[in-house]
């Protein structure tokens, strides 16, 4: 209403605009009001849109290159999770074949061990053998010497007469051990001549 007030003082000589037709506008309003509506389309229209739709241009690029990029990553992660599982595999069938190598290696280190203990036991065992033939021959050296003077000086005393003459001695021992050896020795009694006659 203020409005109403202030055109008729602008504008003197005409009626009020309700006072002739109060369906139709009054007609300097209208003007104006399309003048200022054809102005503000127009700066809306140049000015606004232009930016909102690069605005919006600019935010639909961003967000579809947005997408595309998550959809690279993605798929980068997919080859990424591909290429670790088929590493993970690989290592899983190397690790696999590297128990089955130290397996095997085990196996024929214990081979190789239990053959170097089996040739050190036939060594050590054929040294004692060895050791004991000659300890063995020792002995029978020692015990013929041992025998051959006792029965020396058994004999010696038997007799009454010195038999400790090296060779004499040697050729008896030598000869009754060799017959004992073989076989040919026979007994006799003693004293059995002396109670016949």
């Amino acid at each position: 209403m203020q409005l109403n007030a202030i055109l008729p003082a602008l504008m003197p000589g005409q009626e009020e605009p309700s006072a002739t037709l109060p369906i139709l506008p009054y007609l300097p309003e209208l003007v104006f009001g399309l003048i200022a509506f054809a102005i503000i389309y127009w700066v809306v229209q140049s000015k606004v849109v232009p930016n909102l739709e690069k605005a919006y241009a600019e935010r639909t690029e961003a967000i579809q290159g947005g997408i595309h990029k998550a959809e690279e990553a993605q798929a980068q992660a997919q080859a990424a999770l591909e290429q670790y599982q088929a590493q993970l595999t690989e290592a899983r069938a190397e690790a696999s074949r590297i128990r089955e190598d130290a397996k095997a290696q085990g196996a024929q280190i214990i081979a190789e061990m239990r053959e170097q203990a089996a040739s050190e036991a036939a060594r050590l065992t054929d040294i004692a053998h060895k050791q004991i033939e000659a300890e063995r021959q020792q002995a029978i050296v020692s015990l013929r010497s041992d025998v051959g003077r006792m029965s020396t000086d058994l004999a010696s005393r038997i007799v009454g007469e010195s038999l400790h003459e090296e060779t004499r001695q040697k050729g008896i021992v030598e000869r009754f051990l060799a017959e004992l050896e073989s076989g040919d020795v026979v007994r006799e009694k003693v004293g059995s001549k002396g109670e016949d006659a």
